[in-house]
């Protein structure tokens, strides 16, 4: 049995290999990258890049875009090196590093910076697989993943972040006071969010924004057609 699976992405349009036990991407990636305002020309760096499919969801909408992402687990960005040659995403780098202490050549203002830190704090047992258990668990460190982002994202660029929704206040205490925009993830219409994309434009004033959201699923389980265009198409999420 092999020790991997080879999964379709974006309709196929992506094939992304990936451990087949510990932590996987989904959903999850493929909503932060949509919410990612890349254009042509861009430089865009993600923390804690995993296999790499969140930057390559954002390479395929926006291909004149160059992207770096950082991964600390050797073997995930093993995967993310092999996804970005099979994909033939050319202007995509993975790098085996620290998103704390990165290489040198990644210490620098990125146009857009993205991130899908851990999702659950300090609390809670530790799931046995080691690689599963740093991708979930930030050992209280969420503020460092979002203050780190935010330094590393030059002054009227982005950073975006999807997180818990409970998390959010969290979130908010390490983030500035003004420029953010919050998107709330609905699991179904009526249904509390789970999960919320936060996007800081950094230096601006403006005062925090609190957006409709994209509900996930409709009655009977299956995706709404925003939630499809966006899984199947590539389509883009405007938090502007």
């Amino acid at each position: 049995m092999s020790d991997f699976t080879d999964d379709k992405f974006l309709g196929g349009r992506l094939i992304i290999r990936q451990p087949a036990s510990g932590f996987r991407a989904g959903l999850d990636a493929v909503m932060l990258a949509a919410a990612v305002p890349a254009r042509a020309g861009d430089t865009l760096l993600e923390l804690g890049a995993g296999v790499g499919t969140a930057s390559l969801c954002t390479a395929l909408r926006e291909p004149d875009c160059s992207i770096l992402g950082l991964e600390i687990d050797v073997a995930l960005a093993a995967f993310a090196q092999h996804n970005a040659q099979v994909n033939n995403a050319g202007r995509v780098q993975f790098l085996q590093g620290d998103v704390f202490d990165p290489p040198a050549h990644a210490r620098k203002d990125f146009d857009h910076v993205f991130c899908n830190p851990p999702f659950h704090g300090p609390d809670g047992a530790l799931p046995p697989d080691a690689g599963r258990a740093r991708a979930l668990h930030d050992g209280g460190a969420l503020g460092d993943w979002l203050a780190t982002g935010l330094k590393r994202t030059v002054s009227g660029g982005t950073f975006t972040a999807i997180i818990r929704a409970d998390r959010l206040g969290e979130a908010l205490r390490a983030l500035p006071d003004t420029g953010i925009a919050v998107f709330p993830l609905w699991p179904k219409e009526g249904e509390a969010a789970k999960r919320v994309i936060v996007q800081v434009r950094k230096g601006s004033r403006e005062a925090l924004r609190l957006l409709p959201g994209l509900v996930l699923h409709a009655e009977g389980g299956k995706n709404t057609p925003q939630c499809e265009a966006i899984l199947r198409e590539g389509a883009a999420l405007d938090l502007d």
